[in-house]
């Protein structure tokens, strides 16, 4: 009985020793001989590949959609940026040179006018008769100077002739009234307000009825083409500029449209507060688009570094753990589809469009290739792809 006791009790032992065995051996994975380790795997950089959101829709046996863009050898221009407004080319800020009542205006806000036209008229009546009275005076003045010097053609003594005419034009006031006659024509002519040249109406300030005092704002004259802005450059780089280079122009009120025109003065004179100096932008305005006051963001070619490889600055990417190392992919294969070749270089100067590619190194691209601009942050080596023009619309997944 005593065998029997310890047989089951060394038999019951053995029993729970196997069971917490498996137990142990099903929590550590060994689930099936064909079960397979759930691990990342690394790309050949020793990158790891973010993962992804599903098993088939970036799949790296199908062909990715990416946009590629063609490397090319080039003049490198280092731009100069700065903030500036647009102001009219040419502007008249007209004000009254007569007092008198405002008897019509002849234009209206943005209409366009030529020079000399008639813009607004001043009551001409009392300048009217002031012009009269004074070419009177003037007739009558003229008749006794006459009659002062009737017999003086007999003198013969040409220097006590010419005293007697001075002293004759004195009594007579002839001079006092011709100069009276002219100063009446110029009043009557500064009650006819008109355009001094191309340009449209702004800021009418009066209306018919309204009496203005000698000096009251009326209106103003712009010419809005070409337009100028305004630029406010850092002292520090003002010293790269010069009057003729290209520059490109973005408005708030235009986003996403670039106007193209040139440096046409840099003033020579800092201002001591802002520690800036007024660069002049000219930009043609055939349609007027462009208005004075608009906010402008500008940038100036400043440096200009020839025969230099460029690609797109959103080629480039970083890969690496720890020390990061530049790189970008290139596009190896037919007008269709192909595989996207990662290759490390080196960058150097660059402005806000492009990059230059530094020969040597690791490596480097040559003018014609195709490299990889937008859907290729998360590609690996090899990666099958096919060029497209919209990444996100054809199902990929865009860089930006």
């Amino acid at each position: 009985m005593d065998f029997s006791r310890r047989t089951l009790s060394l038999v019951t032992l053995l029993l729970v020793i196997l069971a917490l065995a498996a137990g142990v051996w099903w929590r550590l994975g060994g689930k099936g001989d064909d079960a397979v380790p759930d691990t990342a795997a690394a790309d050949s950089s020793g990158v790891d590949l973010p993962q992804t959101a599903g098993p088939d829709q970036f799949s790296t046996s199908v062909p990715q959609p990416v946009k590629g863009a063609i490397v090319v050898r080039d003049t490198l221009w280092i731009r100069v940026t700065a903030s500036g407004q647009a102001e009219a080319y040419r502007r008249a800020d007209l004000a009254a040179q007569v007092e008198g009542a405002v008897t019509s205006i002849a234009v209206h806000e943005n209409q366009a006018v030529g020079p000399h036209s008639l813009l607004l008229q001043i009551d001409t009546t009392e300048y009217a008769l002031q012009l009269a009275q004074a070419n009177a005076d003037f007739l009558a003045a003229q008749a006794e100077y006459r009659q002062l010097v009737l017999f003086d053609d007999e003198i013969t003594d040409d220097s006590v002739r010419v005293e007697r005419e001075r002293i004759a034009r004195s009594r007579s006031g002839l001079d006092q009234k011709q100069v009276a006659v002219r100063q009446a024509e110029l009043k009557l002519a500064r009650s006819h307000v008109t355009a001094p040249f191309d340009g449209r109406v702004a800021d009418l300030k009066v209306v018919e009825g309204q009496h203005v005092t000698q000096g009251a704002e009326l209106l103003t004259v712009v010419d809005l083409d070409p337009i100028k802005v305004e630029v406010q450059v850092l002292e520090a780089e003002l010293g790269f500029l010069t009057t003729g280079r290209r520059a490109e122009v973005r408005f708030a009120a235009y986003p996403g449209e670039v106007f193209t025109g040139k440096v046409e003065t840099i003033n020579p004179v800092v201002d001591p507060d802002s520690r800036t100096g007024r660069v002049t932008v000219l930009l043609q305005n055939r349609d007027r688009r462009i208005k004075p006051g608009m906010y402008a963001e500008v940038s100036l070619d400043a440096e200009a570094l020839p025969d230099r490889i460029l690609v797109p600055r959103s080629a480039i990417l970083e890969r690496g753990e720890g020390r990061r190392r530049t790189m970008l992919f290139v596009y190896e294969g037919d007008e269709r589809q192909g595989l996207a070749k990662w290759r490390y270089v080196t960058t150097g100067r660059e402005n806000e469009q492009y990059v230059e590619i530094l020969p040597g190194g690791e490596g480097t691209v040559k003018p014609g290739e195709i490299v990889l601009v937008d859907g290729h942050a998360y590609l690996a080596h090899d990666t099958p792809v096919r060029l497209v023009d919209d990444v996100a619309a054809e199902g990929g997944r865009p860089s930006r």
